[in-house]
């Protein structure tokens, strides 16, 4: 390997001087983009074989042979360092950070490159995962607090225990709860505190009230990835695509690993989980409830998962989707948009429950009670195992990984970011 690294950090360094030699990428001609882009593929497919061949000593380099456990940025930062040109450096990301989606290098795909090799490897890569089911620092420097108090507000979402019921509820009514980098920290602080919790015993999820104009008063559960954030290059590969999947959802789905778990007789602490829709769940929000045990949504709500359309991988739902609503529906669904309305029949592969609206909060409160069981947790597990493994989900998130990263620079997707921002 050392060889191999060496060879590496110096393709690194030639395709960088040759970049820097260019205009921005906005401003290059078209020969200089193809200039640019066989620089960039050149260096790409030596980062894509010294992970094929390397994967795992990478990462026991990195993680001291697996007795830490990083975070997805922790681990991009480390192997920024300690291997040079395998990744782009912090410098080089907050560089980019300040321009446009459309103006960047697409350092991010080199990101996309090295998590996807990591993931691929069932040792590195089982390792990896696991770790993201910590406890974030935040929530466990704001957990003392929280738990004297029972309510912590983190911005762009509150949580509040009362009787046993931990109530999250998604507050951006600037955006009608769109996700972006902030979104996703606020909620896996969330979901942490609710799980750290010993007197929380089930878990709910709903949209607060807008102040948008179409919307004003009425909740809203989500409008997906935030595509003004997306266009102004704030949509990060490892802080808001995979720490979403990695971080919060799989905590919903699988619990966390506090650090003085009884290992011996399980080594997660879970909890049930229910959502209510409200007006719409659109994209990342549809996506949310595929790892739900109780959705309940109002009569005039619909779901959608408009990433197709978008551009972009609509996170793990294309895993689980297909088992929820069959290949004919998700096809449908994912590659032509279509959606799906709470009041059609289809609807109930989604959710469980459709009430009017003023029927909605008598119906939550009755799903909450019959979530109490004490072997609810036990079954929800098996249930969880028997659905999706955690084998099987890695794999998926290795793929995952490399073909996101390509799909958020592709021509189409910052043609349409752009064309969005420009009508708002």
């Amino acid at each position: 390997m050392a060889r191999a690294r060496t060879v590496l950090a110096e393709a690194a360094r030639r395709t960088q001087d040759r970049l820097a030699a260019l205009p921005a990428p906005r401003e290059r001609s078209v020969r200089e983009r193809e200039i640019a882009a066989a620089a960039l593929d050149s260096t790409r497919t030596l980062r894509a074989a010294f992970m094929e061949a390397h994967a795992e000593a990478v990462y026991d380099e990195l993680t001291a042979n697996r007795d830490r456990g990083l975070s997805l940025a922790e681990l991009a930062e480390t192997a920024a360092t300690a291997f040079p040109g395998l990744v782009p450096t912090g410098d080089q990301l907050a560089a980019e950070r300040s321009v446009a989606q459309a103006e960047k290098e697409g350092h991010e795909i080199d990101q996309g490159i090295f998590f996807s090799r990591l993931l691929g490897s069932p040792t590195a890569g089982t390792h990896l995962v696991e770790s993201q089911l910590r406890p974030t620092p935040r929530a466990l420097a704001l957990y003392a607090e929280y738990a004297a108090t029972g309510a912590a507000d983190l911005g762009s979402v509150r949580i509040e225990r009362t009787a046993g019921v931990a109530r999250l509820t998604m507050c951006r009514d600037d955006c009608l709860n769109a996700e972006d980098n902030r979104q996703i920290d606020d909620m896996e602080t969330a979901v942490d505190l609710a799980l750290l919790d010993p007197e929380v015993e089930v878990c709910l999820l709903r949209g607060g009230e807008m102040t948008h104009p179409r919307y004003r008063g009425r909740r809203v559960f989500s409008a997906g990835i935030n595509l003004k954030s997306l266009h102004s290059g704030d949509i990060s590969l490892v802080d808001f695509l995979l720490r979403r999947e990695l971080g919060y959802i799989q905590k919903i789905l699988r619990g966390i690993r506090p650090q003085d778990s009884d290992s011996w007789r399980r080594p997660t602490v879970e909890k049930p989980w229910v959502a209510v829709v409200d007006t719409f769940a659109i994209g990342g929000g549809a996506q949310l409830l595929l790892v739900f045990d109780h959705v309940i949504a109002a009569s005039d709500a619909y779901l959608s998962l408009p990433a197709a359309k978008e551009g972009i991988i609509p996170g793990a739902a294309a895993l689980r989707l297909v088992r929820a609503a069959g290949p004919r529906l998700s096809r449908q669904i994912i590659l032509e948009g279509r959606r799906v309305r709470a009041a059609e029949p289809d609807a109930r592969l989604l959710v469980d429950e459709v009430h009017e609206n003023e029927e909605l909060d008598g119906a939550v409160e009755r799903s909450l009670e019959r979530l109490r069981g004490p072997a609810v947790v036990a079954n929800r597990r098996m249930l969880q195992l028997a659905e999706e493994s955690a084998d099987e989900f890695r794999r998926y998130m290795a793929e995952f990984a490399h073909q996101q990263a390509l799909r958020l620079y592709s021509a189409d997707v910052l043609d349409k970011v752009g064309r969005f921002s420009r009508a708002t």
